[in-house]
């Protein structure tokens, strides 16, 4: 591939898919570079537990260190720069894409990978719970174990990551109280038998400060509301992709790949919501670099 570009490949975000992006351009002998905000596999390392992922990764910061690894190699190699920066606009051209950083820079290549995931969801981006006076509520997927047992703890919402949690503490002695809508409903089928949960359909929970812990009011799917003291609530509400300006977002927030900029890719958990998974978005990652590889083939790109 050949042109007037910076690389023949950008790719903003270095997660899981777009370190997979950048690995499989470099095996393709493409230019590529890769724009991070922060550092290789960021958010991975704040994932306490990992259970669904080939290669006996049991842990974030594991998975993120063998990525972080993995680009240095090809670095080594002289097919990829990684470049410290936050990528504020990702623009298709005729002839090129093009990525804007917040410091006014301007990259320029054959395509764009634009593979910056998801921010999970607080109390305030959701209709059915109301904490105004509630500080920060952590994530489940940063919860330890040890933290936990012996306690009553709710759970917001029915996300994956409640499975992902349990099957990754199997011998941990907990109990949560999962309070979660309806449109939630579908993601407790994977741990319907799970006894360490009780799942509770609401309409809206309230959440309150009160000594040692927090008030909960939950207003039932059945009808009646019931009130109650825990010591903990975690958050499991889900995510929102972490989209940039210049992408096409679809009715539910998410980027479909149909809809973008030919030059402009989306991969990994930024394309919809069913599909988030780690091993997932690696495999779409890969898939990312191989279009423009082989548009350049077909001498189209």
């Amino acid at each position: 591939m050949t042109g007037p570009w910076d690389a023949d490949l950008l790719v903003v975000g270095a997660g899981p898919a777009g370190v997979a992006a950048a690995v499989m351009a470099s095996s393709l002998r493409m230019r590529t570079v890769v724009v991070e905000a922060e550092e290789v596999g960021s958010k991975l390392r704040a994932i306490g537990s990992l259970e669904n992922v080939p290669g006996g990764w049991s842990a974030g910061p594991e998975l993120a260190d063998a990525l972080a690894a993995d680009l240095s190699r090809h670095q080594e190699l002289g097919r990829v720069t990684v470049l410290q920066g936050r990528v504020v606009r990702v623009t298709g051209r005729e002839d090129r894409a093009e990525a804007v950083l917040d410091d006014g820079r301007v990259l320029a290549a054959a395509a764009v990978v634009v593979a910056t995931g998801v921010t999970t969801l607080t109390p305030a981006d959701v209709p059915w719970v109301d904490a105004p006076a509630a500080p920060w509520l952590p994530p489940l997927w940063r919860a330890a174990a040890d933290g936990l047992e012996g306690r009553r703890v709710v759970v917001l919402g029915a996300d994956r990551p409640l499975g992902t949690w349990l099957r990754a503490h199997p011998l941990a002695k907990v109990q949560f109280d999962v309070l979660f809508p309806a449109g939630d409903r579908y993601k407790t089928a994977e741990v319907a038998e799970e006894q360490r949960l009780r799942l509770d359909e609401i309409t809206q929970v309230g959440i309150t400060p009160a000594p040692n812990g927090f008030r909960i009011t939950a207003e039932h799917a059945g009808g009646g509301t019931h009130s109650f003291v825990v010591d903990a609530v975690l958050t499991n509400m889900g995510s929102k992709p972490a989209a940039l300006e210049g992408l096409t977002l679809g009715t539910d927030g998410y980027c479909p790949p149909e809809d973008q900029h030919p030059r402009v890719l989306v991969a990994g958990d930024l394309k919809g919501s069913r599909m988030q998974r780690i091993a997932v978005a690696m495999g779409d990652g890969s898939r990312s670099a191989l279009t423009p590889y082989y548009q350049a083939q077909a001498g189209t790109g």
